[in-house]
């Protein structure tokens, strides 16, 4: 079947190309009688408007970038789907990116996505920071960041603040006499490990306590597991806390091996909540973070910003703490 053209429909309604391009992109001055005539050739013929030409017509695409690190697809799954939701509703088109650790790939991925003429950029990570992040608004149209705070000149984000989730953990442990507490280093996350560290800090602080159970993994140790496994033997604490399930369930398999009583002698807490949580036995507790709404209110505050509407402080989404049999 022929495809219909933007020739098929002047020819139809006996206008020009130019006519029929300032009705597709409703410029408002063309005759109505004129309208009327293409929009009736349009219709009858069944024209669809080339997304790209009518993108090139008003300067706009009405398609947004999407970057996300290529290893936290298990996690990002919602934040996908929410976005995707409210970009339907505004029809806009989403291109996906993905990229592997640092700053200059996600600014490289940045650059050519500019180049390939986007409305805005959407960027999920939770490892950038500050200063890496103030590289960002350099870039002269609307990103939003998910994951951390920023704000500035064309550039806004939602986060949940892990910061004080933990804080708020630790300072219930606190109260119960209970300050034997560690956090396992995550050397994938280590902007999200400093965050939960600041949090501990915070806690311990307010009890006049200092805080000094970051649980570092020594280099020559592979996987969390490993060195658990290892550690565990001769080390016994109240509260562990991770960054990642995967971490959380090293955790976990480590003291079965050991034989220490998960939630009796020790308990165990995960960031952040995945399907795998409610799976592995015991089930774990961690941090409900609202990821499908990360997702959709990213989407909604770049559309703001595209239509000029201020959307500069950054806005935080709440978490919920789901206690499973990781804890007492």
């Amino acid at each position: 079947m022929k495809r219909v053209t933007i020739y098929d429909v002047a020819r139809e309604a006996n206008v020009s190309l130019a006519t029929v391009s300032r009705v597709i992109n409703g410029v408002e001055i063309v005759r109505a009688e004129t309208r009327d005539r293409v929009k009736e050739a349009i219709e009858k013929l069944g024209y669809k408007p080339n997304a790209i030409a009518q993108g090139l017509a008003l300067k706009k695409t009405t398609s947004i970038g999407l970057v996300i690190p290529e290893a936290s697809f298990t996690y990002t799954g919602q934040i996908i789907n929410g976005l995707l939701d409210v970009a339907k509703i505004y029809k806009y088109n989403i291109m996906l990116h993905t990229v592997t650790e640092g700053i200059s790939e996600i600014n490289e991925v940045v650059e050519n996505i500019i180049k390939s003429r986007v409305d805005g950029v959407i960027i999920y990570s939770d490892k950038l920071q500050e200063a890496e992040l103030a590289t960002l608004t350099k870039y002269e149209i609307p990103i939003v960041i998910i994951g951390n705070r920023a704000a500035g000149d064309r550039i806004c984000s939602v986060y949940v603040n892990i910061e004080e989730a933990i804080r708020e953990i630790v300072d219930s442990y606190l109260y119960k006499g209970v300050d034997n507490i560690v956090i396992v280093e995550d050397r994938k996350n280590r902007n999200s490990i400093r965050k939960m560290v600041s949090g501990a800090s915070t806690a311990f602080k307010a009890h006049d306590k200092e805080f000094k159970g970051l649980l570092e993994i020594p280099v020559e140790y592979r996987s969390s597991y490993e060195f658990l496994r290892n550690y565990l033997k001769d080390h016994r604490h109240s509260l562990v806390l991770t960054n990642r399930d995967s971490q959380a369930m090293a955790c976990i398999n480590a003291s079965k091996e050991i034989g220490i009583k998960i939630p009796e002698e020790m308990e165990i807490v995960c960031l952040i909540d995945t399907k795998y949580n409610s799976m592995i036995r015991p089930q774990l507790s961690s941090f409900f973070i609202p990821s499908y709404d990360l997702g959709a209110v990213a989407m909604r505050i770049i559309t703001k910003m595209l239509n000029n509407v201020n959307e500069e402080k950054p806005i935080e989404l709440s978490y919920v703490f789901t206690p499973r049999q990781t804890t007492k």
